[in-house]
């Protein structure tokens, strides 16, 4: 049975499509059949694919933009990258064919209030009232004991759903992705932290997983 992860989040620019992508990679690169779903119209996460090397671990590649398009039979995990700008109906849609949730937040007022109206939908949907979907944050581009830091940790507290994983602030993401590959992916010693920090959120999903 396919496994499907959505990383969402109203709010443009917290990072879902180097998080997806990441996953997307960490997936295939434990040997399973692993498709990439992109619903952003900028079809970033596909222009990702087109970047990747034929050496690494391959992931398929839907545009769920196409009407009718699915991931290949016999997939394992999809990763689904969402748009910003998503319409009730389309959040709807989402929280309805995902089994996990992720959501990641950057460290700043206007994406606590972004993120705050995104909770604001999801929790008038039904299966994340009664807990049937599996809801976490993680913190991307933070700077590890600072305020900012903080304050982002204080305002995920109240919001009801668990944060996973604190992601520090690094170039790294950036230049895997300009390469097609994600940091785990990367030839160096400078990655080890901060794919570290990733291991929290890949245990949450794998319970998930693992329950499903």
């Amino acid at each position: 049975m396919m496994f499907t992860i959505a990383v969402a989040n109203t709010k443009g620019g917290a990072g879902k499509t180097t998080l997806a992508t990441t996953l997307a990679a960490h997936y295939a690169g434990r040997g399973l059949q692993t498709a990439l779903g992109d619903l952003d119209l900028q079809q970033s996460s596909l222009g990702w694919l087109r970047r990747r090397p034929s050496e690494v671990p391959k992931i398929s590649g839907v545009d769920l933009e196409e009407e009718g398009a699915k991931p290949r039979k016999k997939t394992d995990v999809l990763v689904v990258d969402c748009v910003a700008a998503m319409s009730r109906d389309v959040v709807k849609d989402v929280v309805k064919r995902a089994d996990v949730i992720v959501i990641p937040v950057l460290p700043s007022a206007f994406d606590e209030d972004g993120t705050r109206r995104f909770i604001e939908q999801l929790a008038e949907l039904k299966p994340i009232r009664k807990n049937k979907r599996a809801v976490a944050f993680v913190g991307n581009r933070v700077r590890l004991r600072t305020k900012a830091a903080e304050r982002l940790n204080h305002f995920l507290e109240d919001l009801g759903f668990p944060t996973v994983a604190m992601l520090r602030d690094t170039q790294l993401f950036a230049q895997a992705a300009q390469n097609g590959i994600a940091i785990m992916e990367l030839p160096s010693r400078r990655t080890y932290d901060h794919v570290m920090d990733l291991q929290p959120l890949i245990d949450f999903i794998e319970e998930s997983r693992l329950s499903a």
